[in-house]
């Protein structure tokens, strides 16, 4: 792509130096190991290295154009010996210019097929999955860009960033992907920091989905009210692009009244939507409050979910492989979502209902063990709270967990994940769980402390055993039959993140060998 056609993409830019024109662009990188001959390298300051500080690098490597905010980095690198000709283009903002560039240069992928965005603190990786298979159970294929697995069609693979959303690079090469592929919508996990750092710009979104908002990732949005404004984007966004004249329905905002904050969301989709003078069809569910699809006559088990849905389309009853009552709204966004694009009741019931399990979510270890093993992804204090609260109905003996919480992450949460294991369960292990630069020890004393507030006792009570593959173990050789061992906060997760990197880790494979380590 020719630069100058490339750079019409940036509303907001001074160029500092011309490239000869003509110039091509084969790529855009943000990480200067990754630079090829004739890429385009956006310099973007992260929380632990500043992008500017490699444009050097870059240019060494066979840049042709070099972006980014910082004015005076920019001029020294201009004015030093490392500067052979490259383009360079000083921005206001380098997250959202590396987002504009990206979309400009596949060719602005999400305004040629349907894009349903998915954010919430809790359920977002479950609800894309079903959200996924009730299209899909409807006249539509799909693809996926979620926590756990990357979708294109009928191809799946994992996810092994470790983010819910990727970088913005990523997320239009797979949309230009599905374009390519023919695939008539994708579902995209939005999460509050991929809506904040800019990520998800020029994805024209047709539908919006608002699980809950509960207490997450205060380390990075401060406060609990600026985590809902920038979950709030995802409101607005709907409105970044016109209507696609190739859909038949109206841009959707699918909301659960019995989250507090939805009318929130409400009231921000609905302003943005006067302002652009464009249609909004609002679809609510839940279970409490009155909603347009709403889950009446509740059964559920350890196993599974019974329920009537009740519907603008009209009523039917759903036996789904889920436990849980998350389960029960995530299932209910999903269908609220099929509704609002014309798949057929019957069809969605006969998707949601062949679905036998989410990776990581509520996953059982079965290797014929006298007592039950579960991992899920549970990493905040709400989502701990219900899955403890899931499990216990369900446990005839003891209920046994493992957990500990990120480091470098929301510090006040700690001490309320220990108090939930001393109100909900009757042993706890607490261990590490992607410590970072944080001292492993250090976060697991901030979670006992919690426990210790409720009268529990080291040794009594609770364990501390920083080395998460011992901490399994032990859990396996306490349970009796009866027990159910619920192991928290990795889930789907292939490696536990450190000081030194990335370690391999594998919660269920790690479940799985304890178990036949101590002949259970």
């Amino acid at each position: 792509m020719q630069l100058g056609e490339l750079l019409k993409a940036l509303p907001d830019k001074e160029i500092l130096a011309q490239a000869p024109a003509g110039t091509a662009v084969t790529g855009i990188i943000y990480s200067s190991r990754e630079v090829q001959p004739e890429a385009l390298f956006v310099a973007v300051a992260g929380f632990h290295t500043d992008g500017h500080n490699f444009l050097a690098d870059a240019a060494a490597r066979g840049a042709v154009a070099l972006v980014g905010k910082d004015r005076a980095k920019l001029t020294a690198f201009k004015d030093s010996p490392a500067y052979n000709g490259q383009a360079i283009i000083l921005v206001p903002d380098e997250r959202a210019a590396l987002t504009h560039l990206a979309a400009a240069f596949y060719g602005y992928p999400a305004r040629q097929l349907g894009i349903v965005g998915i954010t919430g603190t809790k359920g977002k990786t479950t609800t894309s999955f079903l959200t996924s298979e009730v299209l899909e159970g409807g006249p539509y294929t799909t693809g996926l860009i979620g926590t756990v697995d990357f979708k294109v069609g009928p191809r799946r693979w994992a996810n092994q960033t470790r983010q819910t959303t990727p970088e913005a690079v990523e997320i239009q090469q797979l949309l230009a992907e599905m374009v390519r592929e023919k695939v008539d919508y994708c579902v995209l996990e939005s999460s509050s920091h991929g809506l904040a750092l800019r990520k998800l710009l020029d994805c024209a979104y047709d539908v919006a989905v608002f699980t809950n908002i509960t207490h997450e990732h205060l380390d990075f949005h401060g406060t609990f009210e600026q985590y809902r404004e920038d979950k709030g984007i995802l409101a607005e966004a709907l409105f970044d692009a016109v209507p696609k004249p190739f859909l038949n329905y109206p841009k959707t905002i699918v909301l659960n009244v019995d989250d507090p904050n939805a009318w929130y969301f409400r009231d921000r989709a609905e302003r943005a939507a006067a302002k652009r003078n464009y249609p909004l069809r609002v679809l609510t569910y839940g279970i409490h409050a009155p909603a347009e699809v709403r889950a009446t006559d509740i059964k559920s088990d350890a196993k599974s979910l019974e329920y009537t849905a009740v519907t603008p389309n009209g009523s039917v009853r759903l036996h789904l492989n889920l436990p849980g009552e998350f389960n029960i709204y995530n299932s209910l966004a999903a269908l609220s979502v099929g509704i609002s694009q014309g798949v057929p009741l019957e069809d969605a019931r006969q998707a949601l209902e062949a679905v036998k399990g989410v990776s990581g979510r509520m996953e059982k270890i079965d290797e014929g063990q006298p007592f039950a093993v579960i991992v899920d992804y549970a990493h905040n204090p709400d989502s701990i709270k219900q899955v403890l609260q899931t499990v216990r109905r369900i446990t005839p003996g003891r209920l046994i967990t493992v957990f500990g919480s990120a480091g470098e992450r929301d510090i006040a949460k700690r001490p309320i994940q220990g108090g939930l294991a001393a109100q909900l369960a009757d042993f706890a292990i607490f261990t590490n769980e992607d410590p970072r630069l944080e001292d492993e020890n250090l976060i697991i004393d901030q979670i006992a402390a919690g426990a210790e507030e409720l009268g529990w006792q080291e040794g009594r009570q609770f364990l501390k055993i920083a080395d998460r593959r011992a901490a399994v173990e032990e859990s396996m050789r306490l349970a009796r039959p009866g027990d159910t061992v619920l192991l928290l906060g990795k889930g789907h997760e292939g490696s536990i993140i450190t000081a030194t990197g990335k370690l391999p880790w594998d919660e269920r494979d790690e479940a799985r060998r304890a178990l036949h380590l101590l002949g259970r």
